[in-house]
């Protein structure tokens, strides 16, 4: 597997907002919103329920990654997906940095990619959920 996920009881706007808080508590910044939905409607004029990935990056982190492996910047950010379902719950699904960083032939990301996974954990947990 490439990821992990939870599903929430919260509506997708809160959803998100629980989610950017959970992962600002961990170190995490939001780099990029990408409004998935959004962007398909207005390409191909696609109806989507509301699906939004979010690039999230922990600078310390980065930093240390990209010391050790200058390329690594291709594997990067960990994306967070937060995606209405049909019965209106909120799905929350993580990249696994272990499965994304496992590419990278460098001994010192395996260390790196662990931290970054129990973070995450962390903020998977903080949605009140254990992981699917």
């Amino acid at each position: 597997m490439y990821g992990f996920s939870t599903t929430v009881d919260t509506g997708f706007d809160e959803t998100i907002g629980r989610v950017t808080e959970a992962l600002k508590a961990e170190g995490f910044g939001v780099l990029s919103d990408i409004d998935v939905a959004g962007t398909l409607n207005s390409k191909v004029g696609a109806d989507h329920r509301p699906y939004r990935i979010l690039g999230a990056c922990n600078p310390q982190f980065a930093h240390q990654a990209l010391t050790a492996e200058p390329d690594i910047g291709l594997l990067l950010p960990c994306n967070v997906v937060v995606r209405e379902e049909a019965d209106g719950r909120t799905a929350v699904l993580f990249m696994d940095p272990g499965a994304v960083l496992n590419l990278v032939d460098n001994p010192e990301v395996p260390a790196l990619a662990a931290a970054v996974r129990e973070r995450l954990d962390r903020v998977l947990m903080a949605l009140g959920a254990s992981a699917e």
